[in-house]
C-alpha cells in the first residue's frame, strides 16, 4: 500500500486526467493535473480540492481507508487557512461556528477563528487581486464535512468572500515540510497516526 501527501498548487485539477480534454494536460489549456507532479501508479486522491484551492491532499491505493475518510458519517476534520475580503464581525464568525445555509442545507458546526498574523505561506501564482481600499483577513476554519466548494460558499453566505484557500490539515496530517508541487510518502509515525485516527 502507498500513502502520499501532496501540496497541491493553485490551478491544478485533483485528478490524473483532464476529463474535459481526455488527456493528462493540454499545454494550450493550461489545465494541469496530478500527473504533472506524481508519477506513482494506482494511487488516488482522498476527496478533492478545487482547482482554485491549494494545500494538503492525501493519495493512496488503500480503498478501505479512502472510503472511511470521505464518508461524511465519520466527520473527519479538515483545517483551512482562508484569506477573506473584509473584516469578519463577531456575528459572522458565530454563524460559521453554528452552521450556515448553503444550497438549501445547513452546514455542520465548524471551528472558526481569526489568525492573529498572516500565515507563512508561499506566494500564490497568480497572486490574488489586491484592492487597497478593502482590507483582508486570514481565518482558520475546521470543518467536519466536505461539500462542494463549501468554504467558499460559507464565507460568501456571511458576507466575507474567500480570496485564497489553503488546506493545511487533514485529520492528523499536516502540510508542514512541503512546498507547492512537492509530495512525499507518509512517515511511519504519520501512517500510524492516520490509522489510529480512522479506527
Amino acid at each position: 500500500m502507498r500513502y502520499l501527501k501532496f501540496y497541491k498548487p493553485y490551478g491544478v485539477l485533483t485528478q490524473f486526467t483532464d476529463s474535459l480534454l481526455g488527456s493528462p494536460e493540454d499545454a494550450q489549456s493550461g489545465r494541469l493535473t496530478l500527473k504533472a507532479f506524481i508519477a506513482v501508479p494506482k494511487v488516488y486522491p482522498v476527496g478533492r480540492l478545487d482547482r482554485d484551492s491549494e494545500g494538503l491532499l492525501l493519495l493512496t491505493d488503500d480503498g478501505i481507508l479512502n472510503a472511511r475518510l470521505i464518508n461524511p458519517k465519520f466527520g473527519h476534520e479538515r483545517t483551512y487557512w482562508v484569506q477573506v475580503e473584509g473584516i469578519p464581525t463577531p456575528q459572522a464568525l458565530e454563524q460559521l461556528r453554528q452552521g450556515v445555509m448553503i444550497q438549501g442545507r445547513k452546514t455542520r458546526p465548524a471551528q472558526a477563528r481569526i489568525l492573529s498574523t498572516e500565515p507563512d505561506l508561499p506566494p500564490r501564482d497568480p497572486p490574488i487581486r489586491f484592492r487597497r481600499a478593502i482590507p483582508t483577513t486570514w481565518l482558520e476554519l475546521t470543518l467536519r464535512e466536505g461539500r462542494n466548494r463549501q468554504v467558499r460558499r460559507m464565507t460568501a453566505a456571511v458576507g466575507i468572500p474567500t480570496l485564497r484557500l489553503v488546506r493545511v490539515e487533514l485529520g492528523p496530517l499536516s502540510l508542514q515540510g512541503l512546498t507547492p508541487g512537492e509530495w512525499q510518502d507518509l512517515s511511519e509515525t504519520e501512517l500510524a497516526q492516520l490509522r489510529h485516527y480512522c479506527s
